[in-house]
């Protein structure tokens, strides 16, 4: 695993030990970046299901300013914070231990609205949809934002969750990539 481009690029990232996360393949991360960029002249990025941290870091190596990391697990917290030093990213990074709901309820609470919040959760469609929902009625993305979802490809997410529409749609073998913008009113 390694960032893909941008400033950091080649940078080696760690993965998580065991097989509690599923990291996502620079192959599969260098298309989403692909469709959703690939450069970025600023911005504010959630990786929300962070795991060893390789999407938000990979969109602060490709411009976006800041970027929030969030997962649950203690040892990728761990990983997250190495993978950030390695890069030296710490100045544009926050890394939380916390479920989804609970940091999707902090931010708001701090007023923090993103460019960019990246879903790898384990596959599960439910959950998916439930984060789609909260980010929507907590206000979490700028009009025009993107939301990307990496799933399994037997998910089937729908065309559209509240304001969000489902703008692009990929496979990569047993991985699905859906993208969402925010076509709403902010």
């Amino acid at each position: 695993m390694r960032v893909v481009s941008g400033n950091c690029k080649g940078k080696a990232l760690k993965g998580v030990p065991g097989n509690t996360t599923r990291p996502t393949t620079d192959k599969v991360k260098e298309a989403i970046f692909n469709m959703i960029g690939p450069y970025f002249n600023g911005g504010t990025a959630l990786d929300l299901f962070a795991g060893s941290g390789g999407l938000g870091i990979e969109a602060l190596s490709r411009g976006v300013d800041r970027a929030i990391f969030v997962d649950r697990d203690a040892k990728a917290i761990q990983i997250i914070h190495e993978n950030i030093k390695s890069c030296q990213l710490e100045n544009r990074s926050e890394v939380y231990r916390n479920d989804a709901d609970r940091a999707l309820k902090a931010v708001m609470k701090r007023g923090v609205v993103f460019d960019f919040v990246f879903l790898d959760p384990p596959y599960k469609k439910q959950q998916l949809i439930n984060v789609l929902t909260k980010i929507d009625e907590y206000s979490l993305l700028h009009n025009g934002g993107m939301i990307v979802c990496e799933h399994s490809r037997e998910v089937e997410l729908p065309e559209s969750v509240g304001p969000f529409l489902k703008a692009k749609y990929e496979t990569y073998g047993m991985i699905a990539v859906s993208i969402y913008q925010n076509g709403g009113e902010e």
